[in-house]
């Protein structure tokens, strides 16, 4: 007996009918979402949004801080508006009537994958080039008015200015751009060639390090020259913020810039930019989370259950947070050193991977 194929206005109805489900039920959430996030975080900080202009917490602070945390848990939104509206459908024996009609799982699958993939470009997008500037405006806000966590004081400063160059800061002020007790030592191989000493340094806008009360050593084998002086312009390509490392600095760089930023500290041989690379991947791999927590969520709740759709939510809520909080877990692994921060980042999307396919399967039969 032939299978019987679905009309092709009926599967184009039906791919319309779920990707509008698909993306309302999700910015529904997310707007719900919103409206609590607000009410704890003013909760939180209303002593700080009571001193602050009024203008500022609304447009410098909650206008870049929602963007943040939507991106943040995009994943998350995605799953439960899978398992909201997919349990509807079931509950009122929808699915079985577009099953029955001759469209197979995997073609019910289609329209989830293209609402997630709109999803996750809108969110790739902003997570990589529109939050992180976003994020300077909010954190600034939150440094002025509720706690500063900007590193503006760094002691005991040591980093490779380039291949066989390296710098040592006694002390270093960012208020006043002023270090003191600076030395740059340059090598080939193992031996020294030369040496730069200045009792004090400061760091203009344009990239430029101004030393007073400088000497100069020049190292030819047993021979020696040196120079004195009260004052040197050099550049040493260094910036400030290569040495001054905050806890958010890495949310404050989009991603060609965090490139960068680890390529260039990497050369430097610079040991604390864990959070950078993972901010890195995790911003990729959260992207990746979406697809495969809509084919959970999606062969969770396929099916009409007794439980109904509470049963169904609660157990998609169980596994999406398991999944953020197994991602929390792998994090550390990075942070010591136990993986790289791709491995770390991308564990979790693996395993549950293996969680979707298996789901899946049994929900196709």
């Amino acid at each position: 007996m032939k299978e019987r194929k679905p009309h092709k206005r009926l599967v184009k109805h039906l791919d319309t009918f779920i990707i509008k489900q698909f993306l309302g039920t999700f910015f529904f959430i997310i707007i719900l979402v919103m409206a609590i996030v607000i009410m704890f975080d003013i909760n939180e900080k209303l002593d700080a949004m009571l001193t602050a202009p009024l203008k500022e917490t609304v447009f410098k602070y909650f206008m870049n801080f929602l963007p943040y945390i939507a991106a943040q848990f995009a994943p998350l939104f995605v799953f439960i508006a899978v398992i909201f509206f997919t349990s509807r459908l079931a509950d009122r024996s929808e699915i079985t009537a577009i099953l029955s009609a001759g469209v197979s799982f995997g073609r019910l699958t289609v329209p989830y994958l293209v609402s997630a993939a709109v999803i996750t470009a809108g969110m790739l997008y902003l997570s990589l080039y529109v939050i992180p500037p976003a994020n300077v405006k909010r954190i600034e806000y939150t440094n002025q008015w509720v706690k500063n966590k900007r590193v503006d004081y760094g002691d005991n400063i040591q980093l490779q200015v380039r291949r066989g160059v390296m710098m040592h800061m006694a002390r270093y002020d960012n208020i006043t751009k002023h270090g003191s007790r600076i030395s740059v030592e340059e090598f080939k191989g193992n031996a020294l060639k030369s040496r730069l000493t200045a009792s004090d340094a400061t760091y203009d806008t344009l990239g430029r390090w101004k030393l007073t009360d400088y000497e100069m050593r020049h190292f030819d084998g047993l021979n020696e020259t040196m120079r004195r002086g009260s004052n040197l312009d050099t550049t040493l390509n260094i910036d400030p913020k290569d040495f001054l490392i905050a806890k958010n600095d890495q949310e404050m760089l989009t991603s060609p810039e965090l490139k960068k930023y680890i390529d260039s500290q990497k050369k430097r041989g610079a040991a604390n930019i864990q959070q950078f690379e993972i901010e890195y991947e995790r911003r990729y791999a959260m992207s990746a989370a979406a697809f495969i927590l809509t084919i959970i969520g999606l062969s969770l709740s396929s099916r009409k259950v007794r439980g109904g759709i509470g049963l169904n939510i609660g157990i998609g809520l169980a596994l999406s947070f398991s999944y953020i909080l197994f991602m929390q877990v792998t994090q550390t692994f990075a942070v010591s050193g136990y993986t790289s921060p791709r491995v770390a980042m991308w564990i979790p999307n693996i395993i549950y991977s293996i969680i979707a396919i298996v789901l899946y399967k049994r929900a196709s039969r």
